[in-house]
């Protein structure tokens, strides 16, 4: 059986809490039947939209954004444990499952602190975003074509804190939620981690993460079965396999967007390009078996060391 890390997106977690409950339940049924067949699971999960209402809800309290991450964590890993625990008692099966609240070790002179990219809180109009331009002095970009966010800094992961806990609790057994919203960003100091403000990708950080726990795969999912070049338009192409080579010069032609698709494809290079044998997935997660067989979603694979 192989070790896959799975990769939940912040925004299909739904708009509050009880949205977020209900559609954990439905995430828990293919990550069930992948346990069920024997697959040690990591989860990790964005945290975008949460985040952002955490932050806005204790403004009067200053509340740093490492903490909001920290505590987006808490209540998202939460839910997802009761979801998972839930789902495999339905089938007798007897797992642990534990979320762990996860530091991830960036640079603090990454240049992403001087220049924000990474949108965090719900969608806005653009009239909204351009209220909350002059009222709180946030930086705002347009996402996607969804409509308009806030963006803060963005650092890329450098080493995962607890990546050693996360080894133990696998090697016992256990299934592991963890790096939640790309995990709580912090910077060596001497002896200690202190807390930097910004939020980092939860791909990035997923895909560091699957690199050192030794993962066979990474599943990066999305709202499409398939990623595709020339999106939307008629000459459009899904693509079930995709070199590391292919993938950088589709990159360098521009078909994946920054705040979406290519950190996916940045990050399942990276993975697949760090040891034999080792591929990334993205797709959906209702067809994560079929994924696994080549029967769905995008597998990004090396030629060089395959």
């Amino acid at each position: 059986m192989s070790r896959l890390l799975i990769a939940l997106g912040g925004n299909a977690l739904g708009n509050n809490v009880t949205e977020q409950m209900e559609r954990l339940k439905e995430v828990a049924l293919p990550i069930a039947d992948l346990i069920e067949k024997g697959h040690e699971i990591i989860i990790t999960h964005g945290n975008g939209p949460q985040v952002g209402m955490i932050h806005d809800a204790m403004e009067k309290e200053n509340m740093p954004l490492p903490e909001c991450t920290a505590m987006s964590q808490g209540y998202i890993g939460y839910h997802l444990q009761n979801a998972l625990r839930a789902e495999l008692a339905k089938r007798n099966i007897v797992k642990e499952v534990v979320a762990l609240v996860t530091q991830v070790v960036v640079d603090e002179n990454d240049v992403a602190f001087n220049h924000p990219q990474k949108p965090i809180g719900p969608f806005l109009s653009f009239e909204e975003a351009e209220a909350l331009k002059v009222s709180k002095n946030y930086e705002v970009i347009e996402d996607s074509g969804r409509g308009y966010r806030r963006v803060v800094p963005s650092p890329k992961p450098q080493d995962i804190v607890e990546k050693s806990s996360v080894k133990v609790l696998l090697e016992n057994g256990h299934i592991v939620i963890t790096v939640g919203g790309g995990g709580i960003p912090v910077i060596r100091n001497g002896m200690e981690y202190l807390g930097a403000e910004g939020v980092i990708d939860k791909d990035y950080s997923s895909g560091k993460l699957a690199e050192l726990v030794d993962c066979d795969y990474i599943f990066m999912l999305t709202g499409v079965d398939r990623i595709a070049i020339n999106y939307g338009q008629k000459n459009q192409k899904d693509l079930a396999r995709m070199s590391t080579e292919e993938a950088n010069t589709y990159i360098e032609e521009g078909h994946f967007a920054p705040g979406s698709m290519l950190p996916k494809v940045v990050t399942g290079i990276r993975f697949a390009e760090s040891g034999k044998g080792r591929k990334a997935i993205i797709g959906s997660l209702e067809k994560t078996n079929e994924a696994l067989v080549g029967d769905s979603g995008t597998i990004i694979y090396s030629k060089e060391i395959e």
